[in-house]
């Protein structure tokens, strides 16, 4: 049964990871309800290497594109903007993945924003035309996503497309320069794996290949959504549910 549950926290992770609906809120809230409450700051590490995994999967004929030296200074100039959001911030992040109370608001503010980028739909700047701006931008918006609610990859390409980035763009830039962030967090957390026993890493490797197959489905269906500019969709069902738990805290 414990299996099942890992499993199904896979799936979660795999598809709100990269859909803009927030895989933080939505591990936060399916915890709860299946009472995994061990170890779980591990275990959303563990579905992050999984969904990381997708990525380069997903996307490894682009990473060529971003070897050189502009591109890899503005990914570095992101993920330094990132790092330094979430070590000040890290003590008040964490305390935010104990309860789903805290999930609705900004599951709300997600969706506002994704819902405003119907309006900013238009082809924009290009790779080579990012500017270090655009970067710090999206690295201090990437570092406050760490709260469950805020959806990285919604916020992070809403950041790039309300900087007039182009569409597809602002997708393959938010997924590769995450990578450095994903690895960051995970050697910051390194710590954690010696207190885990065989049987829950087992489990958890589970959760890891369900979050890395869901992963690689979500981003083909992010992409199609974004090319067609359908983001703001998403928009609508993050306010549904923060309207949603928002009746059930109450």
């Amino acid at each position: 049964m414990l299996v099942i549950k890992y499993i199904f926290l896979g799936l979660i992770q795999g598809l709100t990871e990269f859909l803009p609906v927030s895989s933080s809120a939505h591990l936060v809230i399916f915890q709860e309800l299946l009472d995994i409450q061990d170890n779980q700051l591990i275990l959303d590490i563990v579905l992050h290497l999984g969904t990381l995994l997708a990525i380069i999967v997903f996307l490894y004929r682009d990473i060529k594109s971003f070897l050189n030296k502009k591109i890899i200074f503005l990914v570095l100039l992101a993920t330094f903007s990132t790092a330094l959001v979430a070590i000040l911030g890290k003590g008040f992040f964490e305390s935010l993945f104990l309860s789903a109370k805290y999930v609705s608001l900004p599951l709300a503010i997600t969706g506002i924003v994704l819902i405003f980028t119907k309006r900013h739909a238009l082809d924009g700047r290009k790779l080579t035309h990012l500017k270090p701006a655009d970067a710090v931008c999206f690295g201090l918006v990437q570092g406050i996503c760490v709260i469950p609610g805020l959806s990285r990859s919604g916020l992070t390409i809403s950041t790039l497309l309300l900087r007039n980035v182009e569409r597809e763009t602002a997708f393959k830039f938010s997924f590769l320069a995450s990578i450095l962030a994903v690895l960051g967090a995970l050697f910051l957390e390194l710590g954690c794996f010696s207190n885990l026993a065989l049987c829950e890493l087992k489990y958890m490797s589970f959760a890891f290949f369900t979050s890395f197959l869901s992963g690689l489905l979500a981003l083909k269906i992010l992409l199609l959504a974004i090319r067609k500019a359908k983001l703001h969709f998403f928009g609508y069902y993050c306010l549904i549910l923060a309207l949603a738990l928002s009746f059930l805290i109450l």
